[in-house]
């Protein structure tokens, strides 16, 4: 087609991608393009604001490294994650409720015993992490694999520490016969995303802040059951209602328990006092739904 015009345009790229072999490629472009055609014109794009917006995912891009991963923080703060997220997770009655992968997951986190201290000697309020993965209907699953990472208490993960020697406040776990588990860690502070990069530029422009509540990460996989990826929050935790990843959900709140220093429930005696997370989690059958990256 020759001569395309704003009013033409569309239909010509439509029938250029019309003889994609792969199905579900095919849908995808085509939607993709009348959208974004639509909301150029909708919009009326300026040719000054199309090449910020290049330049804009250009230096997205280029601050992305082996320990950061702009593109995933920029998909979250546009709730495009948790929007994915909620169409391929639709829990039935006893799952527990999916949330955000984040950028601080690392592959090969150490794999202590049971009642380990994965803090990796860093300071803050000791916190006791006692938890049972199930089915959906409540049959206890033994043997799956139970990854966690949280915050310290400055709000800093250990890939964004310059000053640790390995991992610290991750670790790997094996539910046991009973699908239970069990470690001590600190308590984590919200913090906010990094807002040094193009996402934080954005969060600026739009007068939106940085902070996520806090809370503790749980990734559960087991055979014949879909992988579960979740957040456990903080019930006394401030930025509940405006988590700036949209990833909070109430039946993800829990109360973090005080405790008064003594003996903890696995004999661990603490001079000081001290948080107790109890929680159990559900998982879905092993369905149609489409496997996480």
């Amino acid at each position: 087609m020759r001569d395309a015009n704003e009013h033409t345009i569309t239909e010509a790229v439509l029938d250029r991608f019309a003889d994609t072999p792969d199905p579900r490629l095919k849908t995808v472009l085509l939607s993709l393009v009348r959208h974004l055609h639509d909301f150029a014109r909708d919009v009326e794009l300026t040719t000054g604001e199309w090449a910020y917006a290049i330049d804009y995912l250009t230096r997205t891009g280029q601050i992305c490294s082996d320990t950061r991963q702009e593109f995933i923080l920029l998909s979250d703060v546009l709730g495009l994650s948790m929007l994915v997220d909620a169409i391929n997770h639709r829990q039935p009655e006893g799952a527990t409720e999916t949330t955000v992968l984040g950028p601080f997951h690392v592959e090969g986190a150490p794999q202590p015993a049971h009642g380990a201290d994965i803090s990796g000697g860093l300071p803050g309020e000791r916190l006791l992490v006692e938890g049972a993965v199930t089915a959906a209907e409540g049959a206890p699953v033994p043997d799956a694999t139970v990854e966690v990472w949280s915050a310290d208490q400055e709000g800093f993960y250990d890939v964004q520490r310059t000053d640790l020697g390995g991992p610290a406040l991750r670790a790997t776990f094996t539910t046991d016969a009973a699908g239970r588990f069990h470690f001590w860690t600190v308590m984590p502070a919200f913090y906010p995303i990094p807002d040094d990069g193009p996402v934080g530029t954005l969060l600026n422009a739009s007068e939106r802040h940085p902070f996520r509540p806090a809370h503790v990460h749980f990734m559960i996989s087991a055979p014949g059951h879909e992988q579960l990826v979740t957040h456990i929050f903080a019930d006394d935790s401030p930025y509940l209602d405006s988590d700036a990843v949209f990833g909070v959900k109430n039946s993800l709140i829990e109360t973090f328990e005080h405790r008064d220093p003594g003996t903890a429930p696995d004999g661990r005696v603490l001079p000081e006092p001290w948080r107790h997370l109890r929680r159990q989690f559900g998982l879905k059958q092993d369905g149609t739904a489409r496997a996480r990256p």
